[in-house]
C-alpha cells in the first residue's frame, strides 16, 4: 500500500542541542515523509541550523515565527502549512527527545490501514506504554490530569495530554482551527475532544516516553493550571448544558455530549 503524504511538524524554542536528532530520528523511521521545524526565533539559534539542515534536504521544511505564543500556537501554524502544501497525515513530534520516532511508522499504519481511523496517539498510558526517567510526582500529575479529563469530560482516550500524534487532514479541515484559544498543556485535550465532536476515530498506539536529557524543560506549573481550568469548564459545559456551554464559550471551546469512538491498537 503506497503511504499517504506526511508532514511531521516540530515546534523548536531553544532546542539547538536536540534539532538534528529530532529530525533525523523522524526522517529515519520514515524515509518518505517530509518535517517542518516550527522556530520561534530561538535566541541560541536553532532557526539557523534548521535552515542549514533545510539547505542540505529537501524533505526539511522551516517555518520563523517572530511571536512565541505557546507550543499551540505554534501547531496551529504548523497544521496551516501542512494543509495548504497538501499533506494527508500530519504529526506532531517533540524536539526534546522524549517521543520515540521509531513508533511512527506504526502510528502511520493506523491511519493507513484504517481509514476510519482521524488521530493516532503515541500513548503512555496503554497497554503496553510506559515512561522511563521520569519522578514519581510527574508520573503521578500525568496519571492524575489524564484520568480528570477522562472523567470530566467523559473520553475513551487515555492519555489526552499526549503531545506525540498523526493527524488525517481531513480531520484537521473539520476541526474550525481557527476559534482554538488553548496554547499550552490545554491544546492537546482541546483537539482530542474536537476530533471526537467532529466524529473522528482515536486509536492509541503504546510509546516508551523518556525525560529530556538536554536543555530545560517548558512546562510549568502555570501551563498545567490552564489545563485543568479549561478541563473543569468544559465538564460543566457537559454536564449543566447550555448554561456551562455559555461559560465555556467565554473561556474556550464549548464541549458538547461526546460520543467517544477510541479504539486501541496494540503495536509492539
Amino acid at each position: 500500500m503506497t503511504s499517504a503524504p506526511t508532514l511531521v511538524i516540530i515546534p523548536t524554542y531553544n532546542e539547538r542541542e536536540n534539532i538534528d536528532t529530532a529530525v533525523d530520528g523522524v526522517l529515519t523511521a520514515l524515509p518518505d515523509a517530509h518535517v517542518l521545524v516550527v522556530d520561534d526565533a530561538s535566541p541560541d539559534g536553532t532557526g539557523d541550523l534548521a535552515d542549514q539542515m533545510a539547505a542540505r534536504d529537501q524533505r526539511v521544511h522551516v517555518l520563523h515565527r517572530t511571536v512565541k505564543n505557546g507550543l499551540g500556537g505554534a501547531y496551529l501554524a504548523g497544521f496551516a502549512w501542512a494543509l495548504e502544501h497538501g499533506y494527508e497525515l500530519v504529526g506532531e513530534f517533540d524536539a526534546d527527545g522524549s517521543h520515540p520516532a521509531s513508533a511512527l511508522p506504526a502510528m502511520r499504519a493506523a491511519l493507513v490501514e484504517h481509514p476510519g481511523v482521524s488521530l493516532a496517539i503515541g500513548s503512555r498510558w496503554v497497554r503496553g506504554g510506559r515512561v522511563v526517567d521520569w519522578p514519581k510526582r510527574r508520573e503521578a500529575l500525568s496519571r492524575g490530569a489524564n484520568l480528570y479529563a477522562r472523567l470530566a469530560l467523559g473520553l475513551g482516550v487515555h492519555d489526552a495530554t499526549a503531545g506525540f500524534r498523526l493527524y488525517r487532514a481531513g480531520i484537521l479541515e473539520q476541526l474550525d482551527l481557527g476559534t482554538v484559544r488553548s496554547r499550552g498543556y490545554c491544546f492537546q485535550i482541546d483537539l482530542t475532544v474536537r476530533t471526537l465532536q467532529a466524529g473522528g476515530r482515536i486509536v492509541e498506539v503504546p510509546i516508551v516516553f523518556r525525560d529530556r536529557e538536554l536543555g530545560v524543560s517548558k512546562m510549568s506549573g502555570s501551563i498545567v493550571v490552564e489545563a485543568m481550568t479549561m478541563v473543569t469548564v468544559w465538564g460543566l459545559a457537559r454536564v449543566l448544558g447550555r448554561p456551562g456551554r455559555w461559560l465555556a464559550a467565554r473561556m474556550g471551546t464549548p464541549v458538547v455530549q461526546l460520543r467517544p469512538r477510541h479504539h486501541p491498537i496494540s503495536r509492539g
